[in-house]
């Protein structure tokens, strides 16, 4: 049997649950408990890509920091310059919080 597509119900359960989370180590464990290893992993290398293309990364240098393919970058590259908005929120809010903090922390939790 072929799995069906979440409703819309389902979908906004989730994001209501991703709105609701309040720390890191919440996120971390709704995340373990909701996705596999794999899946966590991918999404946060996509969130890497994301940053490095919006610091003038080029797909060459990403690719030999992140081992993520080009097709990959090229499809973060889409989401971040054309989607819905969801890499350039997460980027600017953590720029806004590493800004305010004035931490030059590099790559230790992004302000996040």
């Amino acid at each position: 049997m072929l799995a069906r597509n979440a409703t819309k119900a389902e979908l906004a359960q989730l994001y209501q649950a991703l709105a609701g989370v309040a720390t890191p180590e919440q996120a971390a464990a709704l995340l373990e408990d909701v996705c596999t290893i794999a899946e966590v992993n991918e999404m946060a290398q996509r969130l890497e890509v994301a940053f490095l293309l919006d610091a003038g990364e080029s797909y060459l240098a990403i690719q030999d920091k992140t081992g993520c393919s080009p097709t990959t970058i090229a499809r973060v590259s889409k989401a971040l310059n054309y989607g819905p908005g969801g890499y350039r929120a997460v980027i600017d809010a953590a720029s806004a919080t590493a800004s305010g903090a004035g931490a030059a922390a590099g790559d230790a939790g992004r302000g996040l």
